[in-house]
């Protein structure tokens, strides 16, 4: 009895620390504790625990140690976390599966660098070593070739306005009209520009025709006659025309017949011109006495829908009806 009374003394020394509480809540809770009972309790309390009870509390002591070392080892990666700068803390939630993810990853992949070619040739180790020949592309050479040939023609087209102008010499055209003829300056300077614009080129879509309009005694005759000996000296002799009305056809009656011979003659003025690339004078003077008939064919010879040799031509047209009241007579009759 006395080593059974020991080994029970001694488990009891045994017991956790946590299980006096509860035999000590036990015996509060008894309302009428009779001797028997306390005899009872006297001998549980001197019982050993058994080792259900032992276990129990002893997995709750793990199960506590394992969640404060989850803890501690989730606060360690909290804390390397922010000493990388910011990187995102493991969760201990479910991770759901979807397609964001996938889209956003893809998104921001970056896009790869096209690789350079290399320039290097690699060659055989037993074949011999020839740097390729680098073919020469026969459009460029075609394309150098056009462009020199359009280099040329505007060179030529330039060279030949200068010369097409210099053939006629309106420089001693300027001089002799400054010379012989008074109180005209703007009506020869416009006739120069006229000319000179008009002489630059040979092809034209239209013919020149000059007005010379005014009073008697201004000197409209005699500037007709200065350009008549002008281009005479010029081009040739064939190729100016003077026509006075009241001279070649005074009456009405031969009107029809003065335009068929008119016509007739300007045709192979025209014609002789074109053949040698020239530009022929034609002045018409006293046009006011002019017939039907005949202003009808010079308003023939005026149409832009003619040949060619029609529209490479002067046309001086002189006339009297400069005076006060003769424009309405001038009108009808001239201009249509």
């Amino acid at each position: 009895m006395g080593s059974s009374l020991e080994g029970k003394r001694l488990g009891a020394r045994r017991l956790p620390i946590a299980a006096f509480p509860a035999v000590m809540d036990s015996q509060d809770t008894s309302e009428s504790p009779s001797e028997s009972q306390v005899e009872e309790d006297e001998q549980t309390d001197t019982a050993p625990p058994s080792f259900s009870q032992f276990s129990a509390k002893l997995r709750a002591m793990v199960r506590i140690r394992n969640k404060y070392q989850a803890m501690k080892k989730r606060r360690a990666e909290m804390a390397a976390g922010l000493s990388l700068g910011g990187s995102q803390t493991r969760s201990t939630s479910p991770k759901i599966f979807t397609f964001d993810g996938l889209t956003a990853s893809s998104n921001s992949a970056p896009k790869r660098k096209k690789k350079k070619r290399k320039s290097r040739v690699l060659f055989p180790s037993r074949s011999r070593r020839v740097v390729p020949t680098k073919e020469r592309s026969r459009a460029k050479n075609c394309l150098f070739l056009l462009v020199f040939i359009v280099f040329l023609q505007v060179y030529n087209a330039i060279e030949n306005l200068d010369d097409h102008v210099l053939k006629y010499d309106l420089e001693g055209l300027e001089k002799t009209l400054k010379r012989e003829v008074f109180g005209q300056q703007e009506a020869t300077v416009r006739l120069l520009e006229h000319l000179n614009d008009y002489l630059s080129t040979y092809v034209h879509n239209k013919p020149l025709v000059l007005s010379l309009n005014g009073p008697s005694g201004v000197g409209k005759s005699h500037l007709g006659r200065i350009l008549a000996r002008h281009f005479r000296s010029v081009v040739s002799d064939q190729l100016v025309m003077q026509y006075f009305v009241l001279h070649h056809c005074p009456l009405e009656d031969n009107a029809m017949h003065c335009a068929q011979y008119l016509a007739s003659r300007v045709s192979e003025i025209v014609t002789l011109a074109e053949e040698g690339e020239m530009i022929p004078i034609l002045i018409f003077d006293e046009v006011e006495f002019m017939h039907m008939p005949l202003l009808d064919t010079l308003h023939k010879l005026f149409r832009t829908s003619q040949t060619n040799e029609y529209l490479n031509a002067i046309y001086v047209l002189i006339s009297n009806l400069g005076q006060a009241g003769d424009y309405q007579v001038c009108t009808p009759e001239l201009l249509q």
